[in-house]
This record gives C-alpha cells, sequence and structure tokens, in this order.
C-alpha cells in the first residue's frame, strides 16, 4: 500500500467539523453506532457532518455476510436499543439482499455536488439502512436504491439515477477498500475526527459466544451511548485562539 494510502486524509477529513465513518450498511453494529451519534447530534441541536467511507465486509471475507449472523446481531442489539424499530427478515427469503455493495456504492456517488454533497450522503446512508433493518427492503436493486433516494428530501433522485448509471461510487468504494486494509482502520464501524477521535465500535460491551460461522451467539453485555458526547464535542469546539 502505498504511503497515500495511510496519510491522514485517506482515513478522515481534515475538516474539523466532519465525522469520518468507515463501515458497512450490512453492519448492525455500525448501524447502531450511526444511530446513536446521531440521536445526541439531535438532542444537542447541532449539525452533524459525516463523510462515509467504505468499509465492504463482502470484499475483506469474499463473500457476502451470512444471513444468520446478521440475524444473530439483529436480534441482541434490536433487544438492547428497540428505538432502532429492526425486525427479523419478514419479506419473502428470495428477495433478501444478496450484496450490499450498490446501496454503498450509492451512498458515495450522493456525495457529488449535483446529487446533494454529504448532507444527502448521509442522509441516503440513514434511509438504506433503515429500509433494510426496519422495513426489510431488497437494497440491493437499484429501482430499490433509488425509491430510498426518493424518499429523502436532501437527494437528487434523477443525479442520483444518472450517476448510478455512470458507475459512480464503485472507484470511491474500492479506493476506500485499500485504505481500509491497513492497520488504521480496525473494523466497521471505526470514526475518525480530525480532533483526534479513533474510535472503533464505541459503547458496545459484547463478546461471541463461540465463532459465528459455527453457531455462536452475540452476548451483548451493555451499550453506553456516552461516547457520541465526546465525538460531537470533537467537532464543535471552537478553533483555539492564535
Amino acid at each position: 500500500m502505498s504511503d497515500d494510502a495511510l496519510s491522514p486524509d485517506a482515513l478522515f477529513s481534515s475538516d474539523a467539523s466532519t465525522v469520518t465513518v468507515w463501515s458497512d450498511i450490512g453492519c448492525p453494529w455500525a448501524t447502531l453506532a450511526l444511530h446513536t451519534l446521531h440521536a445526541a447530534a439531535e438532542r444537542r441541536g447541532v449539525r452533524l457532518v459525516v463523510d462515509h467511507r467504505v468499509f465492504p465486509l463482502e470484499l475483506f471475507n469474499n463473500q457476502s455476510t451470512p444471513k444468520p449472523i446478521i440475524d444473530a446481531e439483529v436480534v441482541a442489539i434490536g433487544a438492547k436499543e428497540p428505538a432502532l424499530g429492526w425486525r427479523l427478515w419478514s419479506a419473502p427469503e428470495y428477495t433478501y439482499p444478496g450484496t450490499i455493495l450498490p446501496a454503498m456504492e450509492a451512498v458515495q456517488a450522493a456525495k457529488a455536488a449535483e446529487v446533494g454533497g454529504l448532507p444527502a450522503s448521509d442522509q441516503l446512508d440513514t434511509a438504506l439502512r433503515h429500509a433494510f433493518y426496519a422495513q426489510n427492503r431488497c437494497i440491493s436493486t437499484p429501482s430499490e436504491i433509488l425509491a430510498v433516494a426518493a424518499e429523502c428530501p436532501l437527494v437528487d433522485e434523477k443525479a442520483l439515477a444518472a450517476a448510478i448509471e455512470r458507475g459512480e461510487g464503485r472507484a470511491a468504494l474500492y479506493r476506500d477498500f485499500a485504505v481500509a486494509g491497513g492497520p488504521r482502520v480496525q473494523g466497521s464501524p471505526h470514526l475518525f475526527t480530525a480532533a483526534g477521535v479513533d474510535v472503533h465500535n464505541p459503547g458496545a460491551d459484547f463478546r461471541w459466544t463461540a465463532n459465528p460461522q459455527e453457531g455462536g451467539f452475540p452476548d451483548f453485555h451493555a451499550y453506553s451511548a456516552d461516547w457520541a458526547e465526546g465525538v460531537l464535542d470533537s467537532v464543535t469546539a471552537a478553533p483555539a485562539e492564535g
């Protein structure tokens, strides 16, 4: 990997007001962390700017994330945080997403100014996660991704459709994959800020009882949302006077 891929700019935004979040939409832990961060920002009445970066589990594992693993995590997390509104997949099994990569590519494509920029990208990411975990929608198909985008006021759906047709977002996904393979990004989710926040899967106290591929379960002991306050403090603090 090149030195550029390991530079701070490759890991997180240099904008002091931005939280860079490395994650996979198909990762329930990342979705919990983002929900916690957004809820904390709403309570404080502050504007949250999130730069979504991709930690593509499918590319690391050379397979889609097994549904039984996601199901087990959804049950464990949903029981601790019922406000998420998650449910086990109840739509027909044949509609279950075989890949989440197209959804994450769309989130990257939404960063373009003509689509809506970072605010639109974050709104689309949140909506796609809700569509998957709470509404059991197949977010691997372009038509469903665009249907979700149509529900996002900040997203220019037509511009996003054109960007998807051109394949925009895929190059960004693979660039992120290259960086995420380095030593600094530990997994999904991992949060960074220019002020020094560097935290992987914050607030969650859990362990797998055994290898999840061999029938283990996530033993979710406790969850603390306090970490979100520190992240928000790092992006809302006034710059030091020189």
